[in-house]
């Protein structure tokens, strides 16, 4: 209400019913003057919306805490942790510490801090998505210290942008530090006459340790006293001049030895010159020494070039300024007669001469030179050719530009060029002249360019139809291919580059090796069966030809082919002539071995025989043994009238029938169709005493008195023979059981040819049959010209 006096009054009115003592109804009213409790309570709620707004626009996280437990927090305080709204009252101390990456260790901290009345900090790393970490620092303090149930206020406050400028901090400092440590340039932190800090460079420059270093006085690493005043004099000039200095001065190191090196020093602050300063130290000494040296080879150099053969002159726009001995040898004086002069001074009187020609010296560009060729002429009044070369050399004393003049005496040159033409012209006689039939061709084109009649002799054509033409056009066809194929080899091989010195792989090696063999020539041989030779016998003419590429001069491409023929149709037929006798005597000579070597084996097959009746006991052994010496010596009987292989049918006639004597048993044998197989020199003893051992077997072994077959039948490029006879073989027998050995069937097995051969043993019905079969290369068909021989 409002009050007329006192303004706006709130009052609190009670009305409660009630009843009299007459049964007659009541009602009490009780009004109180509130005023000041609801103008308290007015501005409580302001002030509490007050705070309510300051602490939901806080950027840090505000959270209130009745023990371990979060009561109230704004806004912020739950989107840093990651509540959702309204969700963070009632979490515990534990709770929010294990949102964190850490985990909940910091939670009991916190408690006892709490309960000591102690203010708690901590940082937490709160995970965020894919990416590093938010980093956020919690402080806890206590409200009431002597509340029975400590409350406390938490503030979290956002520190990722700061953890990250003291990561990136300390990552350039390590990075500084790392620069510091491993630069190859020594560097010293020096404050007044103290060194601070050297790094590891500076210490493997001086030879001390850099911990030694910083006990160690600066002026320790100069020459000398003086040299350390004067130069840190120098120094402190430069600083207050510029703020830094470079020079170059020697370093004393720990062993007492000198070292130039390159000093820089800059103060650390301008302003500050307590602060101290930093000094970088590179190692010159060998540039320095070598800088000694150049001006030592300066001097040295003038005096090569006054002992070299070719005359060199100096030249600028003021005339001649040097010239070497050889130069003034050429001119005929001293460099006092020339120096100054221009250096037409000695060349002839041609207009056109190129020491007359104006502006060379301002033409010629840096890199650029100009070569020449002229005359000139002396003070003692000979002339003679040059070759000379001009380049621009640097500059002048003036200022202005140098040029350098070599020149070189060619008159004996010039004088050997005419000798050479003449020679030329007397060898292009000769080759005209001469029997072999000489021609050049063009690499890239293959046409003639120059031969001689012989060599048109050789094409089958006039002189002047060959010149200019291909291989083609002047030609036979069969010729000209051949040719064609060899200058195409020849142009190809010669083409390959050589190998570098570090490509020395095998592709390298082999390249050069063809490049070698191009360069040495390849050799042909034509045969022209369209030309009989004139007063010699029918048959075709011989030529024996080589090509040879000639190279371009200064480069490694073929510019011309050089084609020689020889007419060696004599020398080849002597040569045939000489070869068929040595074959013939070769033939005849062959023969007797084999023929002695038969009857030496069948010799000792005599021996053996009659031991055989003088030692009954080992009739079997010896009586083996005879067939296998017969076996040998039949292989050596069918060589005696033949060369080279053999053939398979011959040999198996020859040891049946050797065999037959032997045992006094009929063995026939059949061929099957055509059998003109070979057996090579190499196979044809182990093969023998194969079939030797095997006939043999069948009849030792035989329960029949019938005759042992033996077939041979043709199988493709091999044969197949087999042996039958009438037996059987013992139970559970399997032939690869069987060993090797020196007899028997150990015997067959050892000695057959296991990559082109196969032997079987089977049974079939009442007969026991023994395969060999004998595959290329072990046997060969014969060759077209032999297909036809009989086989007997």
């Amino acid at each position: 209400m409002r009050h007329p006096e006192l303004g706006a009054r709130w009052l609190l009115t009670r009305v409660e019913p009630g009843a009299l003592a007459g049964g007659r109804n009541t009602t009490s009213v009780v009004t109180l003057d509130v005023t000041e409790q609801e103008r308290a309570t007015r501005r409580n709620e302001q002030l509490l919306r007050e705070m309510t707004t300051i602490l939901e626009s806080s950027t840090a996280g505000i959270a209130y805490l009745r023990g371990p437990v979060l009561v109230r927090c704004n806004r912020r305080f739950e989107r840093m942790l990651g509540y959702a709204p309204g969700a963070a009252a009632g979490a515990s101390l534990q709770e929010i510490f294990g949102r964190s990456v850490g985990g909940p260790e910091g939670a009991r901290e916190a408690i006892q801090a709490l309960s000591e009345n102690r203010l708690f900090e901590a940082e937490l790393p709160l995970p965020h998505g894919d990416g590093p970490p938010l980093w956020y620092s919690l402080s806890v303090r206590r409200a009431q210290p002597e509340s029975e149930h400590p409350e406390a206020v938490a503030v979290l406050t956002d520190i990722t942008r700061l953890k990250t400028q003291q990561a990136e901090l300390q990552q350039s400092l390590r990075d500084r530090e790392l620069m510091f440590s491993l630069s190859e340039v020594g560097i010293v932190y020096q404050r007044g006459a103290r060194i601070e800090r050297a790094n590891q460079a500076m210490a493997q420059l001086t030879g001390w340790a850099s911990p030694e270093l910083s006990t160690l006085d600066a002026a320790a690493l100069y020459e000398d006293t003086r040299a350390c005043v004067d130069f840190e004099a120098l120094i402190a000039q430069g600083l207050r001049e510029h703020g830094r200095f470079s020079g170059e001065r020697k370093l004393r190191r720990r062993d007492g030895s000198l070292a130039w090196v390159q000093v820089a020093v800059r103060q650390v602050q301008r302003d500050a010159p307590e602060a101290g300063v930093i000094c970088s130290f590179v190692d010159i000494d060998e540039r320095r020494r070598a800088r000694e040296t150049l001006a030592r080879q300066v001097e040295r150099t003038r005096s090569i070039l006054d002992s070299v053969l070719v005359g060199i002159v100096t030249v600028s726009a003021q005339g001649i300024q040097w010239m070497n001995r050889s130069a003034r040898r050429m001119f005929g004086g001293e460099l006092v007669d020339f120096v100054g002069q221009p250096v037409s001074t000695v060349a002839t009187p041609e207009p056109d001469h190129p020491l007359r020609r104006s502006g060379l010296l301002q033409q010629l560009e840096e890199g650029q030179s100009e070569t020449f060729e002229c005359r000139l002429k002396g003070r003692d009044g000979r002339e003679f050719w040059v070759v000379g070369n001009a380049v621009l050399s640097g500059q002048a004393a003036d200022g202005g530009r140098e040029m350098t003049i070599a020149l070189l005496d060619i008159e004996r040159r010039r004088q050997a060029e005419v000798r050479i033409a003449q020679a030329q012209a007397s060898l292009q006689r000769v080759i005209d002249k001469a029997p072999l039939a000489i021609a050049l061709f063009d690499a890239g084109t293959l046409r003639v360019q120059q031969l001689n009649q012989t060599a048109a002799e050789f094409f089958g054509c006039a002189l002047e139809d060959v010149i200019g033409a291909t291989p083609e056009e002047c030609a036979a066809a069969p010729l000209a291919a051949a040719l064609q194929q060899w200058l195409g080899a020849a142009r190809g091989a010669a083409a390959l580059p050589p190998a570098m010195p570090e490509e020395r792989s095998t592709d390298a090696a082999d390249a050069l090796s063809d490049r070698a063999a191009a360069e040495a020539g390849s050799s042909h041989e034509w045969r022209d069966d369209s030309a009989v030779r004139p007063g010699a016998a029918e048959g075709p003419r011989i030529w024996d030809c080589r090509i040879t590429p000639l190279d371009k001069e200064g480069t490694a491409r073929s510019a011309q082919l050089l084609l020689v023929a020889s007419d060696v149709t004599v020398q080849r037929a002597a040569e045939r002539a000489r070869l068929q006798a040595a074959i013939d005597q070769r033939e005849v000579l062959v023969r007797e071995v084999h023929h002695r070597i038969k009857n030496n084996l069948q010799g000792v097959a005599g021996l053996l025989q009659q031991n055989v009746a003088r030692h009954p006991a080992l009739a079997s052994v010896l009586t083996e043994a005879v067939g296998q010496v017969q076996a040998i010596a039949q292989v050596y009987g069918l060589q005696v009238g033949a060369t080279g292989p053999l053939r398979v049918a011959r040999l198996l006639t020859a040891i049946a029938a050797s065999v037959q004597r032997t045992f006094g048993r009929e063995i026939v044998v059949e061929t099957v169709g055509q059998v003109p197989h070979l057996l090579p020199e190499a196979e044809a003893i182990p093969v023998a005493l194969t079939v030797n051992e095997l006939l043999t077997n069948a009849i030792k072994h035989g329960s029949g008195t019938g005759a042992v077959r033996c077939q041979l039948a043709a199988k493709g490029a091999g044969v197949e023979v087999r042996i039958a006879s009438q037996a059987t073989l013992p139970a559970g027998f399997d032939l690869a059981a069987v060993r090797g050995g020196v007899s028997g069937l150990g015997l067959v097995r050892a000695l057959l040819p296991r990559r082109h051969a196969t032997l079987s043993l089977l049974e079939r019905g009442s007969e026991v049959v023994a395969t060999i079969e004998l595959r290329a290369p072990g046997v060969q068909l014969p060759a077209a010209d032999d297909a036809g021989q009989s086989d007997v």
